[in-house]
């Protein structure tokens, strides 16, 4: 009988340790679309188009915006929208008057591929 009674209080104490030491802060969120981005947009008329995405989170939500490389004075367009869903990333901006969208896939911890409208293929590489 004494050894099944310090049994079961071994078993009581190895439970509450086990329960207690769980963390009560909260879970840390994926930041990997994080950061500063070269996009690439490949076969547009007016040929490859090179831009800058630079993204950050803010209250939890991803935000950012898209900068011009070759034209270092031309103002930053803001991303209208950011979406992250299951591990994909859609970026929504206005160019030209336009709505447009580049939902990205991760390809591997530094490149993403997409397609800007289902038309034309997308890339972007972390900017380190």
């Amino acid at each position: 009988m004494n050894k099944l009674s310090t049994l079961f209080i071994a078993l009581f104490f190895g439970i509450a340790f086990k329960g207690f030491s769980q963390t009560t802060a909260p879970a840390a969120t994926n930041d990997f679309f994080v950061g500063k981005w070269e996009v690439m947009i490949l076969g547009t008329p007016q040929g490859d188009a090179k831009m800058t995405a630079t993204i950050s989170r803010k209250d939890g939500k991803l935000i950012g915006e898209m900068t011009n490389p070759t034209d270092p004075a031309s103002p930053a367009t803001p991303l209208t929208s950011v979406e992250e869903i299951e591990g994909k990333m859609t970026i929504y901006f206005n160019a030209g008057g336009y709505d447009l969208n580049i939902p990205f896939d991760k390809v591997d911890d530094d490149n993403l591929k997409g397609k800007l409208m289902e038309m034309f293929d997308c890339t972007a590489k972390r900017v380190k």
